[in-house]
């Protein structure tokens, strides 16, 4: 797991359900989370792609981030994102779903912004 939060009510679009581009900031956190253990170092989001968004979230859900790096380049990463909630007021209580999911891809820079090679851990 990447991240753990709770979908709370200021996280809601105009239908009453979590905002699917709150859902996508969480993804790219986590993502980045773990681009940034991977390659030892600051990185930087270059797209977002194939985001599925199969099930709505509700206020009080909560949203648990999985990921997995699935290739490694010079300077890039390409990590594929799950989300799973676990509803805890909205029915059916305490069961757990594949909410969203997509793919993320992530550059390794160094201090100036510029891409720079992945550092592998030993």
């Amino acid at each position: 797991m990447l991240l753990k939060t709770l979908a709370m009510p200021n996280h809601t679009n105009a239908n009453g359900d979590i905002f699917g581009g709150w859902i996508m900031s969480q993804m790219d956190m986590g993502g980045a989370i773990l681009a940034k253990q991977i390659s030892l170092g600051r990185v930087v989001t270059v797209q977002a792609k194939k985001i599925t968004f199969i099930c709505p979230i509700s206020i009080g859900d909560i949203i648990n981030c999985y990921g997995k790096c699935v290739k490694i380049g010079n300077s890039s990463m390409k990590i594929k994102i799950e989300i799973w909630i676990k509803r805890l007021y909205s029915k059916p209580i305490k069961e757990k779903y594949l909410s969203t999911y997509g793919t993320f891809i992530y550059v390794a820079i160094d201090k100036n912004g510029n891409p720079r090679k992945v550092l592998k851990k030993n």
